[in-house]
């Protein structure tokens, strides 16, 4: 992988579930998505992959675990939380959910197990639709005031991008954001600049998030141009979102994720974005 391709900084993750998200990135990452080196490198747009689930069995409710396994996991996992742990279709094996990670932990919170989980009868992965469910449910909170966001009048479909000014995919993705619009999708962006906290693409971030017209700053920024802003108070935004990029398991950009909390991918044009959208809807229906 090329240096400047978004860094897993374990500095600033949760020690952990930093190596978890490592190990787990080839099994949850994008449906459509490109080998990502330097930037996710463009590929014709497939529908969802059979091993996202039909009716995926979901774990049954978190009052059967213990309150002293929960204390346990929670004591382990820095930044963990009880609601955070669940039970899982392994027997001696809990479910932890951060953000969009899952990982399954043992009831002594010794040990932390990475990857999915199949059901070899039905051939369904079961942690596919757990992490998409997670996923979903973080891209829901996520408010529109914190993030750039291009939208038609009447949008059929969102997606939601993490983007980084530099990236020549990401570029070329935002020079079709006219035509995407067009096609009904709204574009949220959020800014994962590949090189980390300090460096000159997260000032460029910082940059356009402090300017008085974001979109319009993003757009310059895009084209090359130079955007001189004075960091803001909430530049502190860029590190959240950042964060979320982080958690949800982005390893380039763009990273587009779905409403339906599927990452489908790097740069799409507007029509393999809008057909790949359609069959993520039409699997989550079935979930």
């Amino acid at each position: 992988m090329d240096a400047k391709s978004s860094p897993r900084r374990m500095d600033s993750m949760r020690p952990a579930l930093a190596l978890a998200l490592v190990l787990a990135a080839a099994g949850s990452g994008p449906l459509a998505a490109p080998v990502h080196a330097q930037d996710a490198q463009p590929k014709a747009a497939a529908p969802a992959r059979a091993a996202t689930p039909a009716k995926a069995a979901a774990p049954v409710g978190k009052a059967t675990v213990p309150a002293d396994v929960r204390a346990r996991v929670v004591a382990k996992l820095d930044g963990a939380k009880p609601e955070d742990v669940g039970p899982s279709p392994i027997p001696g094996l809990y479910e932890v959910t951060m953000g969009g990670l899952i990982a399954y932990v043992s009831s002594d919170g010794k040990y932390l197990v990475s990857g999915n989980v199949y059901d070899l009868d039905t051939q369904v992965n079961l942690t596919a639709s757990r992490r998409n469910a997670a996923r979903a449910k973080a891209l829901a909170a996520a408010r529109d005031d914190q993030m750039i966001v291009f939208s038609p009048a009447n949008a059929k479909m969102t997606v939601t991008v993490f983007t980084d000014i530099d990236c020549g995919f990401c570029r070329k993705f935002h020079n079709q954001i006219a035509d995407l619009n067009k096609a009904g999708i709204q574009v949220r962006y959020m800014m994962f600049p590949r090189s980390g906290p300090g460096t000159e693409s997260w000032r460029k971030a910082e940059g356009v998030w402090c300017s008085a017209d974001r979109r319009e700053a993003l757009t310059r920024a895009k084209r090359g141009e130079e955007v001189k802003v004075k960091a803001c108070p909430g530049a502190s935004a860029i590190q959240a979102q950042y964060t979320m990029g982080e958690d949800l398991g982005v390893e380039g950009t763009p990273a587009i994720f779905t409403q339906s909390g599927d990452y489908v991918g790097g740069f799409l044009t507007p029509d393999q974005l809008v057909k790949v959208i359609q069959e993520t809807e039409k699997s989550a229906a079935t979930r």
